[in-house]
């Protein structure tokens, strides 16, 4: 395993329920900006079965950017945690983004 890979699954196992986020944003959060890509590929590397919710990480228009049956089932699993899909596909991030709170300070 790549060993950006755990940093990044760790952080798209903190998105709610209901929630997305996007590959860049999951980039940051991570510790990795400017590398959305790598989110991709580190998703496209889980093994089935895996715990991740990788249906909840978007391109950065609020779309699904898989294709065919695996984006259909993406769609399927969203819809299932009760994000709506708009005309032409795009999920409103203005509602649905997730906003991670920020670390408190002591």
């Amino acid at each position: 395993m790549h060993p950006d890979y755990a940093r990044i699954y760790a952080t798209i196992q903190r998105i709610p329920r209901g929630r997305v986020a996007t590959y860049g944003q999951i980039a940051e959060l991570a510790g990795l900006p400017g590398r959305a890509r790598q989110i991709g590929y580190a998703l496209h590397a889980l093994p089935g079965g895996s715990p991740v919710p990788w249906q909840r990480v978007l391109n950065a228009r609020g779309e699904i950017s898989l294709s065919g049956p695996s984006g259909d089932r993406q769609r399927a699993l969203l819809v299932a945690e009760g994000v709506e899909f708009g005309d032409g596909g795009r999920i409103d991030l203005g509602a649905y983004q997730w906003r991670p709170r920020a670390a408190r300070r002591r």
